[in-house]
């Protein structure tokens, strides 16, 4: 897991220094935005040709360490 999180690369200078995959101009928030709004591995791979499959990997693993380390206000909690 350790290996895959260093795909996850900063640069200040790059897209105001968002998470990006590999120090390409390619950001996770950008990952997850295909993921989410339904694209699948193989469309994005077509798509972006110089992201490999543990790139995807490693964009989700860094969005499941930043939830986790959330905390949840009492106020956001459903009842």
């Amino acid at each position: 897991m350790e290996e895959l999180l260093k795909r996850i690369t900063f640069n200040k200078d790059v897209l105001c220094g968002k998470p990006l995959i590999r120090g390409l101009r390619i950001s996770v928030e950008m990952i997850l935005e295909l993921l989410a709004k339904g694209a699948t591995e193989k469309e994005i791979l077509q798509d972006y040709p110089q992201l490999e499959p543990d790139d995807l990997r490693a964009a989700l693993l860094y969005a499941h360490h930043m939830v986790a380390r959330e905390d949840v206000f009492d106020q956001y909690r459903s009842a």
